[in-house]
């Protein structure tokens, strides 16, 4: 058997590679947000399969279906039109005055319920009851990108969050359909203007360049083609349409086949491409388990190629791949352990859950988030967010440790009081009489795994003989959030 098919095997534990706390960490921070030292001590009893499982083990099904309660608050928008084509017909016949009025009431009220929906799935990334759901919905998000900066309605942004958490682990197949009739991404990409007789390639071309096959495996004539079948799928309101007048229904070449073709007949031939599968899997991989070019090499192509047939094998059904790539060796090896750069998404929520804290304020929160580089539903283009080592540069990596440290200080923005929080963290540890015993209980909940012995010492020395005092192991928790290793998951 190839070396590449060794990494793909399921990890199985043994005395000398045990499933032990690091690996349970790891674990729930790749597959979700973080753990606390109770849920990395219940994924470590349940062993790595069982683990696996129960994180899978979740519905198809929108936050809407799953807790009707749970739901962003859109009162700020009540009463006034939700995109700019109702917009029009409100003003129709009034001065411009008048109209310019309700412009900026509508965009004022669109900000604050864009700022509730974001807060509003924040809270569920933090403390959802499926958290890789949220942590896959958050991967979709990134993949098939819109931005509020360009859509500009919270209401149309949200369904198509319901649309990403429903197909999150669901049929690939189903979603690339999904996704092309969902009325955000037609607006965001345009293809609201793609009409026979003046086609726009906007949606077409990123189909294939970022959301399926990748550059190189289309040319473009494909691209062309592909805008013509597409042409007439619009939106109105918050709605799919077909606008069958503007349809281009005369015959069209696209990847090798000829006929009178529609998206979907797109969508099938490129789901047949043999790039495709291969393109998406890796993705995933990468996601999850680790991305060799942040290490000066490329992934095994065997990697990408196997996981693709697993999701072929799978009839292009997401959760087998998702459990091949959570249940790996690969996975769970050394070159995985600790080698991601947390999102800023990742490293907020996760020292929000292994401290023990709420939620700062959304405009805090909006702030830092937006300082560091990573916003929800606010991605810098088409592209999404680049991650990796782009996450850190001279001024990110300030308003990371800055960020770190004033959650666990409970402090923000020149010493105000961060009243809202209410830090619920127990700083000294219950039994933990001793400078050494009290830095191992910080080091294993918020770093994880094995640090170096001369750090581990500097913090021991810092701390002293104040073991029993909870300021000063406060003070040594922010000097853990703001090592260089707490950067890393």
């Amino acid at each position: 058997m190839s070396t590449f098919h060794r990494l793909l095997e399921p990890y199985q534990p043994t005395d000398k590679d045990p499933f032990d706390a690091v690996k349970a960490a790891h674990l729930l921070n790749r597959a979700g947000f973080g753990g606390t030292h109770d849920e990395v001590e219940k994924v470590r009893r349940m062993g790595p399969a069982g683990a696996v499982d129960w994180l899978l083990d979740f519905p198809d099904q929108g936050a809407e279906e799953q807790a009707g309660g749970d739901l962003p608050n859109f009162s700020a928008i009540d009463g006034f039109p939700k995109n700019f084509r109702d917009l029009r017909e409100m003003v129709r016949g009034k001065s411009e005055a008048e109209r310019q009025r309700f412009r900026q009431m509508l965009m004022r009220g669109n900000r604050e319920a864009m700022a509730e929906t974001a807060r509003w799935w924040l809270n569920r990334m933090a403390f959802g009851p499926h958290p890789l759901q949220e942590k896959l919905t958050l991967f979709w998000h990134g993949h098939f990108t819109t931005s509020f900066r360009e859509e500009r309605s919270a209401a149309l942004l949200w369904r198509q969050n319901e649309l990403l958490r429903r197909t999150a682990a669901g049929n690939f197949e189903k979603f690339v359909k999904g996704i092309s009739r969902d009325p955000a991404m037609l607006q965001y990409l345009n293809n609201n203007q793609n009409r026979r007789g003046r086609p726009n390639e906007n949606y077409a071309r990123e189909l294939m360049e970022l959301f399926t096959l990748g550059i190189g495996n289309y040319t473009e004539q494909d691209v062309k083609e592909a805008a013509r079948a597409f042409t007439g799928w619009s939106s109105e309101g918050e709605e799919f349409v077909f606008r069958r007048p503007a349809h281009d229904d005369g015959r069209k070449t696209f990847l090798g086949r000829t006929g009178n073709l529609d998206g979907d007949d797109v969508i099938d031939l490129i789901l047949r491409h043999k790039a495709c599968a291969p393109f998406i899997a890796g993705k995933l991989f990468r996601f999850f388990a680790y991305d060799e070019a942040e290490t000066g090499g490329p992934l095994e192509q065997g990697v990408v190629e196997s996981l693709g047939q697993v999701l072929r094998d799978a009839k292009w059904e997401l959760r087998p791949l998702v459990k091949t790539i959570l249940r790996s060796k690969a996975f769970f090896s050394d070159k995985a352990i600790g080698s991601q750069i947390k999102s800023p998404v990742q490293l907020v929520l996760g020292t929000v859950r292994q401290l023990g804290v709420g939620l700062p304020p959304m405009q805090v929160l909006r702030n830092s988030l937006q300082q560091m580089g990573q916003m929800p539903f606010n991605p810098p283009n088409v592209k999404g967010w680049p991650g990796g080592r782009a996450w850190i540069n001279t001024a990110t990596l300030f308003v990371r440790y800055n960020t770190c440290v004033a959650l666990a200080g409970g402090n923000f923005e020149g010493g105000r009081r961060f009243e809202p929080i209410r830090l619920k963290a127990k700083f000294k540890p219950d039994g933990a009489d001793t400078a050494a015993q009290v830095v191992d209980h910080w080091l294993a909940r918020l770093i994880q795994r094995p640090v170096d012995e001369e750090k581990r010492q500097t913090l021991i020395e810092a701390l002293g003989e104040l073991a029993r005092n909870e300021e000063a192991v406060k003070r040594v928790v922010q000097l853990i959030v703001s090592m260089p290793e707490y950067q890393l998951c």
